[in-house]
C-alpha cells in the first residue's frame, strides 16, 4: 500500500472525469468535497446536473473535460467505451493543445491486453497512462475508502500522488507496467463472483430447508462461510431488493474477462467458468439491469425445479 509520495503543487488540484456513473460519480463527489476542481462529462445529463450542483464543471464532451487539467480519469464500462472516450470524435485526444504531457487514468475493468494497447497508443502521443481499476462500490468511492490498484511508471505515480491519495486510502502499487492493475482486478472480481454465487447457492439451499434466511446470514457472518460480497448482496436479496447498486451485467463481463485472462496465461480452474455461466443465465433471464444480488433469484428458481 502506498504511503510515501511527494505532493503536487496546489495549482494542480484539477482533474477531468469522463463517466460519472456509480463509481465515477462517487469519485467526483469525493474530490469535490476535498476541494478539487472537477470537470465532468457523461452521456447521462442528469448525472452531470447532479454533480454541477455540487460544484463540478459540466462539459459537453470528453475533450472539454480533459482541457486545462493535468490528468483525466476514464471511468466507463468496457474497452469499447474507453476507445470511444479516448479516440472517438471529441474524445480526450482532441483536448486543446493535444495529449503531450497529459495523463490518462484508466479505471474500468477491462482486459490487460486492452490496457496495454491503450497505454502504448497514448505514449505515442506523449501522454502517460495510469492503470488504476478500483473496487469497493459507490459509497466507498464517495468517501475515499475504495481499493485502487495502480500500475504505472514511478515518475507518473509521483506526479499524481495527491490525486491518488485523495481517491483512496487503500492504494496498492502493482509495478510500473500498465496492465498489471487490470490483472489484479480480474483476479479479485473472479473471486468476488465465485463468492457471490456460492453465497446465493447456500441461501437457496437454506430456503429449501425451511430455514430463516436472516438467521442463516447472522450465523454465516460470524463463521467460516463469511464473505463481504455474500453478506452485502444476500441481505438485499432476502428482502427482494434488487435495485441496482452494481448491475448484474458487470460481473458477467468481469468473470468472462477473468476466465479468458486465465486461459491466455495457460490456466483453467473448475469454478471460474461455471461462475461466469451463472451470470450469463442471469442476463438471459432479462435481469442485466438489476443488482447482481439477483443471482439468488436465479438459483432459488432453479432449485425449485429440481
Amino acid at each position: 500500500m502506498d504511503t510515501a509520495l511527494s505532493p503536487l503543487a496546489p495549482n494542480s488540484r484539477r482533474v477531468g472525469i469522463v463517466g460519472t456513473g456509480n463509481m465515477g460519480g462517487g469519485m467526483a463527489s469525493n474530490l469535490l468535497a476535498c476541494g478539487w476542481q472537477v470537470q465532468v462529462h457523461d452521456l447521462d445529463l442528469t448525472k452531470l446536473e447532479t454533480l454541477r450542483h455540487r460544484g463540478a464543471i459540466a462539459c459537453a464532451d470528453a475533450a472539454a473535460a480533459a482541457a486545462d487539467v493535468p490528468i483525466t480519469i476514464v471511468c466507463v464500462v468496457d474497452a469499447s467505451q474507453c476507445d470511444d472516450v479516448l479516440w472517438g470524435e471529441r474524445g480526450v485526444h482532441a483536448r486543446p493543445g493535444g495529449l503531450a504531457g497529459h495523463t490518462v487514468m484508466l479505471c474500468p475493468t477491462i482486459a490487460p491486453g486492452d490496457v496495454e494497447r491503450f497505454a502504448q497508443r497514448l505514449s505515442q502521443t506523449g501522454a502517460s497512462t495510469i492503470d488504476a481499476p478500483m473496487s469497493g462500490g459507490p459509497l466507498r468511492a464517495a468517501d475515499g475508502t475504495m481499493s485502487l490498484m495502480v500500475a504505472c511508471a514511478d515518475s507518473v505515480r509521483a506526479s499524481h500522488c495527491e490525486l491518488i491519495s485523495a481517491l483512496s486510502n487503500r492504494v496498492f502499487h502493482l509495478g510500473d507496467r500498465p496492465g498489471n492493475g487490470a490483472k489484479m482486478k480480474l483476479v479479485n472480481n473472479l473471486l468476488a463472483g465465485i463468492n457471490l454465487v456460492g453465497a446465493a447457492e447456500a441461501l437457496a439451499m437454506a430456503q429449501r430447508m425451511d430455514m430463516d434466511l436472516g438467521t442463516v446470514l447472522d450465523v454465516i457472518e460470524q463463521s467460516s462461510g463469511q464473505s463481504w460480497i455474500g453478506s452485502d448482496r444476500m441481505r438485499r436479496a432476502i428482502d427482494n431488493d434488487y435495485a441496482p447498486r452494481a448491475h448484474a451485467t458487470l460481473l458477467r463481463k468481469d468473470t468472462a474477462l477473468a476466465v479468458q485472462a486465465g486461459r491466455d496465461a495457460g490456466f483453467e480452474g473448475p469454478l471460474g467458468a461455471a461462475t461466469s455461466e451463472v451470470f450469463a443465465r442471469v442476463i438471459e433471464q432479462g435481469w442485466a439491469d438489476l443488482d447482481d444480488a439477483v443471482v439468488f433469484r436465479l438459483l432459488n428458481a432453479l432449485s425449485a425445479r429440481v
